[in-house]
């Protein structure tokens, strides 16, 4: 087949004209520009450009140009499909490129291949250990794959039309791009106007490297002289007259394909002819040309013979490239009637052919206008017949039939393909495509209720798309009213409507469905205990503390029974959900929890869970070296098993803990690479927003604050964290009282306050209630604070949180303030910032100093106040809290005081000493990382740290790395491990304070 003749007639006058290929024109700049970027280290190329542009012909174009070089290229394309399979471009291009990779010398995590590649298990090491933890098993995958390309020598990968790519293939090329040392050089095709909202594109082209590494080529269409080179090179390269030229490019755009297209269809109707030494058009006024391509195409395809037809509508419905074989098949041909038909079909352009004799559409828009031009009955037919076809194939390719069952119209088979699909997405760590294969099911298939409990039940339910678990809620309710269910069958029904109403933010819906399902449980102790534990969950805005708890007791008695897997992650939801409540038992329940020894991965996931959760509630409780030992041993335990989502969230964590701690030197660095990372979740990014802004506003960038602690408020509010509201609002309220805004304030803390009056949940008030105290004060409604501090103290009266407690101190100050009682005023502040200092919280401490010096000073004490003040002055400055830092000065000045200059900004000076952070650059460097690599723990840029080695060589009179490290090493200066804490520029997940 690969050698078939593509001549259509003869060139000579007035008869049809040969056809040929068009020549590769116009795009010499852009194959120059290409091929300089891959000669470079690990390029990413991104081409766009519009359907039928030429971006296919231009990669070949380049890669043929590379054909010299040292190593391979591989060229993946996207296809499109409703429901791609999991990384089908990659792994349909490593097939080709080994059909055993045995000869490989792959290592053990190669046994990840497994279930993406059946047909070589043989060859395969044995699969690892399963791994709940979807990311984790993505990425194990994702590192397999890339040992297979770097073993193949592949130097470059081209990755067509990825507007069609499923997520995880999207996912790959990403995690390619961002790899440390070896990996090809990339080429990455799109239509722009096609990529889906939020495609991960955009993720990979805010990322592409700096200087000629990294470009990205826009395909515009050809002007008039290229467009007539190109049809000219069809004819046998003679000339086309001045009109026939300026006719095509007009009706043609420029377009490339359209162009060709255009050219086969005049072809077809025998309406070119040679006028002296010129191709022209028979008439350039009598026949009318179709203006799309589609109808171009449709009236080609009128023209072939019955068996090229046949075989035409064959291609279109199977959508992959498909052997000569398995066309004459399905389109019920012998061999010599396929083999004419496909040669016909060859011949036109409409289909195009590889060595290998595999045959595929030259372009897609052709395969889509073939499909859709089928009447239903027969697409169903020949669906229906390509799945019967595909069966017989070791293995079977599954999502294929899955699409061509569902559109065949067979529900059984194609719910048993599906379900198979779904398992092989789940085992590579791809939930979405799993999970929107599961919602085509349930929206499509009408399951009985036990199968599609069944199904949903495979999935995390936070990997459905708010319209996916819209239809979901739909498909359920309808399962459910179709039939009459038994009770255990109707509980499993109500619980998963609960928990996807619960994820879709309908909380009192949601609660409802769990409330009803839970007498029906009993079958089912593991899931009864989660429903009783999502109701003691206290994410809603009504239900007071005292529900939820209830429910949590009720869950404990469950819990107890359960395997050891299940109690342990249910104790660490209840653990979780007590200390959110502000009960000091969650940290009893939470020693429960066992250590690391003898777990599986499974538990493993969950002591991370634990340690994550339990660090979060120690920085909400104010136990700040708790916390810092519990995100240490998260963040050790998350290395050591590969677990990029609890090592991401840990680490932005770490961030809010070193912002009470005082630990600020390099963290509003930190907070903004955070802030800038495309990868962040709503909820991740409420928390990296959240320290940004409160870092400007101490540094006195007052509008820059608002706008971030702005955004962090709308974050909270968009993932419903009722509790994760109050730091913004308490910040952003602070803000407007500095700027005299008073009722501003009172508006920004009526929606916390009224949560923490319904939910009666006071230890969230620590940052709060002051706030809201000196906002109401201000607008002169003391009575209402006076309210306000009666509340607060009736809900810690019991127990409260070391936090929450010292706030209630400083709204006692305030109240005692605003009464004019200054001197009890100054002892209540006194007292809030020894408790501030004590847990350590530094910043706020000094700031209840200041409060502390302003009321002796209305109580007649200047002497005081101004020591006060000038002790203040210094440390404000050190922390890095410029703004205090000039007010405080500036308060000095009022009361004819000349205080020493305050540090505004800038490292603080160390003299010939290694500042904190020129340690921290010392024991990486002493390890012999680079500057790049040093960078990258610490979250600077290159040139940050260079500074900084600078300065290091500078202060301890050395000349060279190497003699630096030296004495570093001779002098004992860095003794220990690495700074805990600091990441690099990671990919951070959604914080996982949330059950389940």
């Amino acid at each position: 087949m690969a050698g078939r003749a593509s001549v259509a007639g003869t060139g000579s006058a007035g008869r049809r004209p040969l056809i040929c290929t068009p020549a590769f024109t116009g795009r010499d700049q852009e194959v120059a520009a290409i091929s300089q970027a891959l000669a470079g280290p690990a390029a990413v190329v991104l081409v766009e450009g519009e359907a039928g542009i030429g971006k296919t012909r231009l990669v070949r174009q380049v890669l043929a140009g590379l054909g010299g070089q040292p190593g391979r290229s591989l060229i993946a394309a996207c296809l499109p499909l409703r429901r791609p399979s999991t990384l089908s471009p990659v792994v349909d291009a490593l097939r080709q490129a080994t059909p055993d990779p045995g000869q490989l010398g792959l290592s053990d995590l190669a046994g990840a291949l497994r279930p993406l590649f059946p047909e070589w298990t043989a060859s395969l090491p044995a699969a690892p250990e399963p791994v709940d933890d979807a990311t984790a098993a993505r990425y194990r995958l994702f590192f397999a794959l890339a040992e297979v390309l770097q073993r193949l020598q592949v130097t470059v990968l081209a990755v067509e039309d990825v507007h069609w790519a499923d997520d995880a293939t999207m996912e790959f090329l990403l995690f390619l791009s961002s790899r440390q040392g070896s990996r090809p050089g990339m080429i990455v095709t799109y239509r722009p106007e096609d990529l889906p909202l939020g495609s991960l594109l955009l993720r990979l082209s805010s990322r592409l490297p700096g200087g000629g590494a990294g470009i990205r080529l826009s395909l515009d269409p050809l002007n008039s002289a290229q467009t007539t080179r190109l049809v000219s090179s069809m004819l046998g390269g003679k000339p086309l007259s001045q009109e026939f030229a300026a006719f095509l490019h007009r009706r043609t755009d420029g377009v490339p394909l359209a162009a060709e297209e255009l050219v086969r269809l005049m072809h077809d109707r025998a309406d070119l002819a040679r006028r002296g030494d010129e191709w022209v058009r028979r008439s350039l006024n009598e026949i009318i040309v179709p203006a799309t391509i589609r109808d171009g195409v449709l009236e080609r395809t009128e023209r072939l013979s019955q068996d090229a037809q046949a075989i035409l509508a064959a291609a279109a419905v199977l959508a992959y490239p498909a052997e000569e074989r398995t066309l004459r098949s399905l389109a019920r041909l012998s061999a010599a009637s396929g083999g004419a038909a496909l040669t016909e079909l060859v011949a036109s352009g409409l289909l195009d052919e590889d060595r290998s004799g595999v045959v595929s559409f030259r372009h897609v828009l052709a395969e889509r206008a073939v499909y859709e031009s089928l009447a239903a009955p027969q697409r169903r037919k020949l669906h229906r017949r390509a799945g019967r076809l595909l069966e017989r194939q070791s293995p079977p390719p599954i999502a294929q039939l899955t699409r061509h069952y569902r559109e065949a119209g067979e529900p059984e088979q194609w719910c048993a393909y599906a379900e198979q699909a779904v398992d092989l997405a789940l085992a590579a760590g791809d939930d979405a495509t799993a999970a929107g294969l599961i919602h085509e099911l349930l929206t499509g298939a009408s399951l009985a209720a036990p199968a599609a409990v069944r199904l949903i039940r495979k999935v995390s339910l936070v990997a459905f798309t708010p319209d996916m678990a819209e239809g979901l809620v739909g498909a359920l309710r309808a399962t459910a009213a179709a039939a009459e269910l038994d009770e255990s069958t109707s509980a499993d029904v109500h619980l998963l409507l609960g928990r996807i109403l619960l994820v879709l933010q309908q909380r009192d819906a949601g609660r409802a469905e769990l409330e009803e399902a839970i007498p029906g449980l009993t079958h089912d102790p593991v899931e009864a205990a989660r429903a009783m534990i999502l109701l003691g969950w206290p994410s809603a805005t009504t239900w007071p503390a005292s529900r939820h708890r209830q429910w949590l007791h009720r869950a404990a008695e469950i819990t107890v029974s359960l395997p050891r897997a299940d109690r342990i992650n249910f104790t660490v939801e209840r653990a979780s959900a007590l200390l959110m409540l502000g009960d000091a038992t969650g940290w009893q329940v939470a020693e429960q929890v066992p250590d690391s020894d003898d777990l599986t991965p499974r538990e493993l996931e969950y002591l991370m869970k634990a340690h994550l959760n339990f660090g979060h509630f120690a920085i909400l409780w104010g136990r700040y070296p708790q916390a810092r030992r519990q995100l240490a041993a998260g963040l050790e335990l998350a290395r050591a098993n590969s677990s990029r989502y609890y090592r991401d969230t840990i680490l932005i964590t770490q961030t809010c803990l070193d912002w009470v701690e005082g630990r600020w030197e390099g963290l509003a660095e930190r907070a903004a690479a955070f802030v800038a990372d495309v990868d962040l979740t709503p909820f991740t990014r409420h928390e990296a927003l959240l320290v940004q802004g409160l870092m400007q506003a101490a540094a006195g960038d007052l509008t820059a604050a608002g706008q971030s602690l702005t955004q962090a408020l709308e974050a909270s509010r968009e993932v419903g964290a009722v509790d994760a509201i109050m730091d913004p609002a308490a910040a952003l309220g602070r803000l407007a009282l500095t700027a005299g805004r008073p009722a501003e304030a009172v508006a920004i803390t009526d929606e916390p306050l009224r949560i923490l009056a319904d939910k009666q949940i006071w230890a969230w008030a620590g940052d709060l209630g002051p706030t809201r105290a000196d906002a109401l004060v201000a607008a002169g409604r003391c009575d209402e604070a006076t309210a306000l501090e009666a509340m607060f103290a009736t809900g810690l009266a019991d127990a409260g949180t070391p936090v929450a407690l010292t706030g209630l101190t400083q709204v006692q100050a305030i109240l005692a303030e605003a009464r004019g009682e200054q001197a009890i005023a100054a002892c209540l502040f006194g007292r809030a910032a020894a408790r501030w200092q004590a847990l350590p919280r530094p910043y706020a401490a000094l700031l209840a100093s200041e409060r502390q010096a302003g009321c002796l000073l209305a109580d007649g004490q200047q002497a005081a106040a101004v020591q006060l003040l000038s002790q203040l002055l210094p440390d404000l400055s050190a922390l890095g809290a410029r703004g205090d830092a000039v007010r405080i000065a500036g308060t000095l000045n009022s009361l004819g005081v000349t205080p020493r200059k305050p540090w505004l900004g800038g490292r603080r000076g160390y003299g010939d000493q290694l500042s904190p952070r020129e340690l921290d650059v010392v024991r990486l460097l002493i390890r012999g990382r680079t500057n790049r690599q040093i960078a990258q723990v610490l979250v600077l840029s290159p040139k940050t740290v260079a500074n900084h080695v600078d300065s290091i060589m500078r202060k301890l009179g050395v000349s060279s790395r190497t003699a630096l490290a030296a004495q570093v090493v001779e002098a004992g200066l860095v003794p220990g491990e690495p700074p805990e804490g600091y990441p690099g520029q990671h990919n951070l997940g959604r914080a996982n304070i949330v059950p389940g």
